[in-house]
């Protein structure tokens, strides 16, 4: 790997990268960006995150988006910052990724060295993209079209911003954002050292760091801010695709810069990120039993033993009010932080990355200690879930070694018996699934891991390859901000959580005695965090002095040994006396503001055509004689909703919701439904719905109070924002 070594290959869409001072003390740089839709097969897979059997997904509320940017230098050296709506980064993706633009740019472009690829952690989206074996049991195995949906997206979103790339300036802004998240294992982080936590008033990461992008003209074209919290705003019982609080901050973010309308189509971006939300969830009521209102136990979060009665909510009434309060909040402390941006970022551009090997791997501790990390290993209280979702009703959090149910001990033996060193090594924890251990069909998790950092002037990015508690990334991100120390250099160091690839939690030395859930699915053990403090340091160190380090071992690639139980689309067939696209259940005849609209239609299944860039709805205005298109499946206020009726007959039937915002523009709708319809040959057949049109009459009302709930919010300006070019608009929902 070569650190900041100018980029020799040139193409067509260099040519607006700065030119002049190598060190961009002048605070020029070239920048781009892309957005482009990877949400994949709406229904019928189960979505990725929670690990729930039956979630799988009805339909889409929002869809998934990946968003690129790029940033190039005066020496041509370049780093690319990928976000997707998922759960977690899959490596094997990043891996095809790269692959296609190596055809498409050539191979000195984009590589594992200078790409980062980091996932917003929505647990609503469908699965079936990892390729470890763990992370495919609900799906029934491998998926190919959610696989390639991410690949596709994050390839085209990539080029769009490579394409895009014009001279511009940078500038870095921070700021804490307190109403946004809780601590959802309070008791682990607790048990940190006194004096480490004192040096913190907050036992989650409450700060938001923002990187604003403008061309030389000062005009926006992107935006990229990091903060810590879970996207479990949609719970478990959620079947529609969303890319959850974060995915609405975006929308709301991108909607002041592109239109309402034009969801996921840019140009500009508006990139949310993850950072170290391993404890930090965005249920930020606290936990209660909700079947006697008492406070669930601290340790075990049971009620009674029980773990599902023990539940944490968000702030809002469900699910849905809930990610929009989040997100809402996320929105506006990002665009306070926008708007105040001055510092400009310079310097040049570096970057150094390594993959190591996390299984057994020999760590020095700062005393001199030697230790070492275990094969992989999930514990009892990873099955006990969350206060964000429950996990099986028969653990618990906080299970240790000496105290699990030797029940499923002896079912365990049945699949794997852990070894004896594993055992040891892994204590506390007393271990469910030996997964480092476990091959057949292929290897159940990841021990190969990338560990990555950026460099952009005086602004460094931590490739984080998993879910870093609070206490966890701090002492990464200390780490880090020493070693520049020590050299004399000063940085901002930013903590890009869930990038690369997926390793589930890490945990303190600490926080992992206690066997909560983050504990429990600390995979290689106590000293994993340890194991990666050292690495980083290792990375910081070589960066700065501006090294060579070996690449380390090649990723695998499990694509050709993958496999799915899950059937496709057999047929489809119209109910009796119907065709496709009939419409069921029409409007009414009018509407006032904050109705809802609800039709149905005879319909097909979705997987036939994944109708990406696109939409599987509109809702439509007639205005200057034709009907605009004011609203599809990427809006907010929309949802798509797809139910199997018969599966031996191949009937269907599609819900189409628009919940109106109270500040549209007051005409003549409709709704219109696109679908594909596969028949017994296997062909498949476009088809449309339409609804009959109906009447929107808009009363004015200047009494709602205006708090930081959106729903709520009221607008003095409402006739500006319901023009023509938006007639609705995602302030008022």
């Amino acid at each position: 790997m070569l650190i900041n070594e100018p980029n020799r290959h040139h193409d067509e869409h260099d040519r607006d990268h700065p030119k002049g001072d190598t060190d961009n003390r002048d605070n020029v740089y070239g920048i781009g960006f892309g957005i482009a839709d990877i949400t994949g097969p709406a229904v019928e897979i189960n979505m990725m995150g929670y690990a729930h059997f039956g979630q799988d997904g009805g339909g889409i509320h929002t869809r998934l988006y990946s968003r690129a940017s790029i940033v190039v230098d005066g020496l041509g050296n370049r780093i690319c910052y990928v976000n997707v709506d998922l759960c977690g980064a899959p490596q094997l993706a990043k891996t095809l990724v790269i692959e296609r633009l190596h055809l498409a740019l050539g191979s000195r472009i984009y590589t594992h060295e200078n790409l980062l690829i980091s996932a917003t952690h929505t647990h609503s989206g469908p699965g079936g993209y990892f390729q470890y074996f763990l992370y495919i049991i609900t799906t029934e195995g491998f998926n190919k079209q959610s696989f390639y949906a991410i690949v596709d997206g994050i390839v085209e979103s990539i080029l769009k911003a490579h394409k895009s790339i014009k001279s511009g300036r940078i500038y870095y802004n921070k700021g804490d954002l307190l109403d946004a998240s809780a601590n959802r294992s309070p008791a682990s982080y607790a048990l940190n050292p006194k004096e480490e936590r004192e040096r913190y008033e907050y036992n989650t990461d409450k700060t938001m760091y923002m990187l604003k992008f403008t061309d030389l003209q000062n005009n926006p074209l992107g935006m990229i801010n990091w903060f810590a919290v879970h996207c479990v705003s949609m719970n478990n019982s959620n079947h529609l695709v969303s890319s959850d609080n974060k995915g609405y901050a975006a929308i709301k973010f991108e909607s002041n810069f592109n239109g309402y309308k034009n969801v996921g189509k840019g140009p500009f971006v508006a990139i949310f990120s993850q950072a170290n939300e391993g404890d930090s969830t965005s249920n930020t009521r606290e936990p209660i039993c909700i079947n006697t209102g008492e406070k669930c136990d601290r340790i075990t979060s049971t009620c009674g033993g029980k773990n599902e009665y023990c539940v944490s909510f968000g702030p809002g009434r469900d699910m849905f009010e809930s990610t929009k309060i989040i997100g809402h909040r996320q929105y506006r402390k990002a665009t306070e932080l926008f708007q105040l941006a001055e510092r400009r970022v310079s310097g040049p551009i570096a970057f150094i990355y390594q993959n190591i090997n996390m299984t057994k791997r020999l760590v020095t501790l700062e005393d001199g200690t030697e230790v070492k990390t275990c094969s992989a290993a999930l514990g009892h209280s990873f099955a006990a879930g969350t206060t964000d979702g429950e996990g099986d009703s028969h653990f618990t959090q906080g299970t240790t070694a000496g105290k699990e149910s030797k029940l499923f001990d002896a079912i365990r033996n049945l699949l794997k018996t852990p070894s004896q060193e594993s055992v040891e090594c892994q204590k506390p924890k007393a271990i469910l699934l030996p997964v480092g251990e476990m091959t057949v069909p292929f290897r159940w998790t990841a021990e190969i891991i990338p560990t990555q950092i950026l460099q952009i002037g005086d602004v460094v990015i931590v490739a984080l390859p998993g879910e870093f508690t609070t206490m966890s990334g701090r002492r990464i991100r200390n780490d880090v901000m020493q070693m520049f120390r020590h050299h004399r250099l000063k940085k901002e160091v930013i903590l890009a959580g869930l990038a690369n690839t997926y390793t589930n939690y890490v945990t303190t030395f600490e926080e992992y005695q206690l066997q909560r859930y983050e504990g429990g699915s600390t995979l290689f053990g106590a000293y994993t965090l340890d194991a990666y403090r050292e690495q980083y340091k290792y990375l910081t160190k070589k960066l700065i002095e501006k090294e060579r380090i070996p690449f380390g071992e090649q990723l695998p690639n499990f694509l050709e040994q993958e496999f799915s139980l899950k059937p496709g689309v057999f047929f489809d067939h119209p109910q009796s006396g119907h065709e496709f696209g009939d419409v069921l259940i029409q409007p009414l005849t009018s509407y006032t503001p904050e109705q809802t609209v609800e039709v149905k239609f005879i319909g097909a299944n979705p997987r036939n055509n994944l109708r990406t860039d696109r939409s599987y709805l509109t809702v439509e205005r007639f205005y200057d004689s034709v009907w605009e298109v004011i609203a599809t499946d990427g809006h907010w206020e929309t949802m798509f909703k797809w139910e199997r009726k018969n599966i031996i007959l191949g009937t269907s039937e599609v819900t189409i919701v628009w919940n109106i915002p109270k500040n549209c523009t007051k005409g003549v709708y409709r709704i219109r439904y696109f679908g594909d319809g596969k028949s017994l040959l296997g062909k498949i057949t476009s088809f449309t719905g339409t609804t009959q049109s109906f009447h929107f009459f808009r009363h004015r009302s200047r009494s709602s109070p205006d708090t930081d709930h959106p729903n709520q919010k009221h607008h003095e300006d409402d006739e500006e924002h319901c023009s023509s070019d938006a007639a609705c608009d995602i302030d008022q929902f």
